[in-house]
């Protein structure tokens, strides 16, 4: 079964290079409105979507009853689907998870920007003057923050489901989560190669919380979710008050989806730059060699071949960016690990190829009753 899996997901990983390929010339409209109060709707048709193959998606949602919860598109800055399955609906906070990291990586970005921290290439416990570190050698004083933001720190951190979470488990476990990461061996030079570490990324939330004065979730509120109209968000912190950096985050979809509209804009927003356009760059590119999920990583965002790049969560949440089509895709769902890809087949099986121009397609009544009609069905019981 799952070389079953691997493969057909090879497939379609070739068929949405060659698709994104086709309309790699696409270049995202000008913006008209920012949805800080609330997202403007359209039909699909009329931001060149072809609503009977969204229909299809949904019905494949429905028929194979898969454990989504929700599913939105945003194209040209207008939600076209907007769909949630009974019992979750939209003004529900959704667990992110792993999603948490991508938006933790804005927040470094922010900081540098603002002073706080002096740049990517800056060694980590030069950052954190005040913390010792034990198994002290020449490859943990090299080890900078950009290390830390691309998963190729060298620690031997052991906490991702390879190892069964034994890292992680015994970080929770210890009295000084931050001095347990630093204290960490080394298994290798820092920055050569991917190796996945939710205490990285816990790191990058102490890092935030030591060098501005104020958690992480403050400084989101001050100078990322407050600009972009979110709020009502849920972030739990560890004992010691730092905000889990690596999951955990609680917001609603229409939120995700204003994050990846956020970074579909070079991170831009109102006239406002929220997040270096610099820092959205280097964050989306690939820095580093992943083996698993996509093809590479990036600051703490998985990175596609064909040039679109994801925040990834746990059980099969996605905040899906794609550049070459001026759209942005989320999925929150409750998937088992092997039906994790789910929402990335759905992706490149029907919603990225519904996008067949960048101009409106010719209207389309029984294609959008039949959207809407399956969007009623799956909200009900």
């Amino acid at each position: 079964m799952a070389n079953h899996l691997y493969l057909k997901r090879s497939l379609l990983l070739c068929v949405a290079v060659t698709l994104l390929a086709a309309c790699a010339q696409a270049t995202p409209q000008a913006v008209s409105y920012w949805p800080t109060e609330g997202w403007r709707t359209s039909t699909p048709e009329e931001q060149g979507i072809d609503s009977e193959m969204l229909a299809d998606m949904l019905g494949a949602i429905r028929n194979e009853r898969y454990d989504i919860d929700s599913v939105l598109v945003v194209r040209h800055g207008h939600m076209v689907l907007d769909a949630y399955i009974h019992p979750f609906g939209p003004d529900q906070r959704h667990t992110i998870h792993s999603c948490t990291k991508s938006i933790v990586s804005a927040l470094i970005g922010i900081a540098i920007d603002k002073g706080y921290i002096g740049g990517a290439d800056q060694a980590v416990l030069d950052i954190l003057p005040d913390r010792s570190a034990a198994n002290l050698d020449a490859n943990k004083e090299a080890m900078t923050l950009e290390d830390v933001l691309t998963m190729s720190t060298g620690l031997k951190c052991r906490d991702s489901y390879l190892y069964g979470w034994r890292g992680l488990n015994e970080m929770r476990a210890s009295e000084d989560w931050v001095q347990f990461v630093l204290d960490l061996p080394m298994a290798e030079e820092p920055g050569i190669r991917f190796e996945y570490c939710n205490s990285a990324s816990f790191l990058l939330s102490a890092i935030i919380q030591e060098t501005t004065g104020t958690s992480a979730a403050a400084f989101a509120e001050k100078h990322l979710f407050g600009p972009l109209g979110i709020s009502d968000v849920v972030w739990p912190s560890n004992p010691q008050g730092i905000n889990i950096g690596w999951g955990e985050l609680r917001m609603r979809p229409h939120d995700m989806a204003r994050i990846g509209y956020l970074y579909l804009n070079a991170g831009q927003w109102d006239g406002k730059q929220v997040v270096p356009a610099g820092w959205v760059e280097a964050s989306t590119r690939k820095h580093v060699s992943a083996r698993t999920l996509q093809n590479g990583y990036g600051y703490q965002w998985w990175i596609h071949p064909s040039g679109m790049y994801m925040a990834l969560g746990y059980a099969g949440q996605y905040i899906v960016v794609v550049p070459q089509k001026d759209m942005v895709v989320v999925f929150t769902s409750d998937l088992s690990e092997r039906q994790f890809f789910v929402p990335q087949e759905l992706l490149d099986d029907f919603i990225l190829p519904a996008a067949k121009s960048s101009k409106p397609l010719p209207e389309n009544p029984d294609g959008v009753a039949l959207f809407e009609s399956l969007i009623k069905a799956l909200a009900s019981p």
